[in-house]
């Protein structure tokens, strides 16, 4: 399973905030190349990269910190919020982004969304799948659809999506575990490689999702915090 650090980023800065409401930020370092050099230190070969700014704006803004990171890291970035037309996922991947998540654009324009796992391939491109309450939200979290989570996985897959980043969004920045049952339920449901994410709070809980069949984890507050020491995570990689 590939273990996936997160750095989300307002006003450049490295913040977490708990369940996606931006009022509970907290800046854990004003220099996020500084988070990202460390990881790679530490063996970690990927990263989740959110523009969190961009996630409630019509376009991605930290772009800079993303260009900033690939090109002073060997880190394989997957970048996410804002990307809503092509200019973005143009300047996303000139930026080194390896991978770009899609999850608001995907539910409002998916015409344009399919166009691009057409155009850039089923490889490059994520499904993020963030859920409330099992609906798909978007803008940040700021809004909820009345799509239901399973069911957009599986439009998706016969699209031709292979990755989904899946979000239980009353789960995340909470440390309190993962939503195993959603995740096995997804896993049954669409051949996906599945990304977990929100709520991972020690390594027991990284073990429960690669028992359960996920390609990837993504995690943040817990090494944040000190929950998880980065040392420790060799076991899993």
């Amino acid at each position: 399973m590939r273990i996936i650090p997160a750095i989300d980023i307002i006003d450049g800065k490295c913040v977490r905030l708990s369940q996606g409401d931006y009022d509970t930020k907290k800046i854990y370092n004003e220099n996020p190349l500084e988070v990202a050099k460390e990881f790679e230190d530490y063996g970690i070969e990927y990263l989740h990269l959110v523009d969190l700014d961009g996630a409630k704006s019509k376009q991605i803004i930290n772009y800079k910190t993303l260009e900033l990171i690939a090109s002073k890291t060997n880190l394989k970035v997957d970048f996410g919020g804002g990307i809503k037309a092509d200019d973005d996922i143009r300047i996303a991947f000139e930026c080194g982004a390896n991978q770009i998540t899609g999850g608001s654009i995907a539910v409002q324009n998916p015409m344009l969304f399919q166009e691009w796992i057409a155009q850039y391939g089923s490889e490059k491109i994520i499904l993020g799948a963030d859920a409330k309450d099992r609906k798909i939200a978007t803008h940040g979290w700021l809004q909820t659809s009345e799509l239901d989570v399973i069911d957009f996985i599986q439009e998706y897959k016969a699209k031709g999506i292979d990755y989904v980043i899946c979000t239980d969004i009353a789960k995340d920045g909470m440390l309190q575990g993962t939503s195993n049952e959603l995740y096995a339920e997804i896993l049954a449901a669409a051949d996906v490689k599945l990304i977990a994410s929100g709520g991972i709070s020690s390594i027991d809980d990284l073990i429960k999702v690669k028992e359960l069949g996920c390609e990837g984890a993504i995690l943040g507050k817990a090494i944040y915090e000190g929950r998880i020491q980065l040392k420790d995570l060799k076991q899993l990689y």
